[in-house]
């Protein structure tokens, strides 16, 4: 049987409002109240709740007003935390309890609030898996198109690229079989920081997402190769990536994580604004050591996760881990962005009573010199010994 969804985000809305007008009962309270009560029934699901809220006098007023003088939204979970909409408000949600049981409780009875998931993938068979995905996880907002990304976006509202607040990636490495031509012309505005080279189109996608983003909520995290943050023949589109100040993150990560592929990857975190206390700087983790291994797979454990996590909201100096760099620094050293060039190793601590001076390492070493050298003598005086027997032989 085939279910038709609607896709269009405004029609959603819409038909959800209508839905909830005719299943609640609101007459006790006034058109103001009732404009927040659709809303808290819109957000919990649930028509009856309606009937148990109650409203202080001036409750609406004030909360307008709050909301002008861009005061701070408390919230008691981190969901309802993420859910708060940035276009509506400016300033940041705040959250004091993250309870375990919320997201548990939402996967129990398969809810998915009023996200909506869209997505592209080139290859038709990898498209159905996902969208059966998606049903047998009880996701019924989401629209996943077939085909090719660079040469047809799927999503687009008008002559211009539609937008969303966050996008999540995995594009292909380094492809080759692209039209560099067609995009030195690109219609949708994604050459901005520049063409790629035809034999890597990693800066391609790279753009296409970021054109992508919401101009005010747009965040992104994207997996790449490591060679997107040095490349040669790639620097400048990445000096004028680093001078529009889009990317916040550069996190590394360990071998062996993804599926057949044993190489190290790294994901590029971008937000269209970044916060006032993040402009102007660039995060670098160092998370390579950050893995396990067992039965030949390798995964991120909780604690791997939790350390990660830490220190991209601490947005700090960690010795070894985690290193925060000016744009102006990373553009000094022509746009490089690779991790090792900012989070230095440490070198591990030698008690005093282990301290060797240099004349004492020097001795050590023409020591072994010395007996490695007499060792090679005898070998050869040993061969030399066989020498006429093998002669003989001949």
């Amino acid at each position: 049987m085939r279910v038709e969804y609607e896709t269009d985000p405004d029609a959603i809305v819409h038909e959800s409002f209508r839905r909830i007008r005719e299943l609640t009962e609101l007459d006790h309270l006034d058109p103001v109240q009732q404009q927040v009560a659709m809303r808290v029934v819109h957000s919990l699901g649930q028509p009856e709740i309606a009937s148990s809220l109650r409203f202080g006098d001036g409750a609406c007023e004030r909360g307008r007003e709050a909301l002008a003088r861009d005061c701070p939204i408390l919230c008691d979970v981190e969901m309802v935390k993420n859910g708060v909409s940035r276009r509506l408000v400016s300033a940041p949600p705040l959250c004091f309890l993250n309870d375990s049981e919320v997201p548990k409780l939402a996967r129990v009875r398969g809810e998915t609030r009023t996200m909506g998931l869209y997505g592209q993938e080139l290859i038709t068979i990898t498209a159905a898996i996902a969208r059966m995905n998606l049903v047998i996880h009880g996701v019924s907002d989401f629209q996943i198109s077939s085909g090719n990304t660079l040469a047809a976006p799927a999503f687009a509202q008008g002559d211009k690229l539609r937008t969303f607040d966050v996008v999540l990636a995995n594009p292909p490495y380094s492809i080759k079989k692209w039209n560099r031509g067609a995009w030195e012309k690109d219609p949708w505005g994604r050459n901005f920081l520049g063409t790629p080279p035809q034999g890597r189109a990693d800066y391609a996608f790279f753009q296409h997402i970021l054109q992508s983003m919401d101009p005010e909520t747009g965040r992104c995290a994207i997996l790449f190769p490591h060679g997107v943050l040095f490349r040669n023949e790639e620097a400048e589109m990445r000096r004028n990536l680093i001078e529009a100040d889009l990317v916040e993150c550069v996190l590394g990560l360990g071998p062996g994580l993804f599926y057949n592929s044993p190489m190290e990857a790294c994901v590029i975190v971008c937000r269209s604004r970044k916060p006032a206390e993040r402009q102007g700087r660039i995060l670098f983790i160092d998370a390579v050591a950050e893995i396990a291994r067992e039965r030949a797979q390798s995964f991120l454990r909780d604690a791997h996760q939790a350390r990660i996590l830490a220190a991209y909201q601490a947005f700090a100096d960690e010795p070894g881990f985690a290193a925060v760099v000016s744009t102006a620094d990373v553009l000094a050293a022509e746009g490089n962005l690779a991790i090792a060039r900012y989070v230095k190793k440490q070198k591990p601590a030698v008690a005093a009573e282990d301290a060797v001076t240099l004349a004492a390492a020097w001795g050590a070493f023409d020591a072994e010199g010395r007996e490695f050298w007499t060792g090679m003598d005898a070998l050869v005086d040993m061969l030399d010994g066989l020498a006429p027997a093998e002669d003989a032989d001949a």
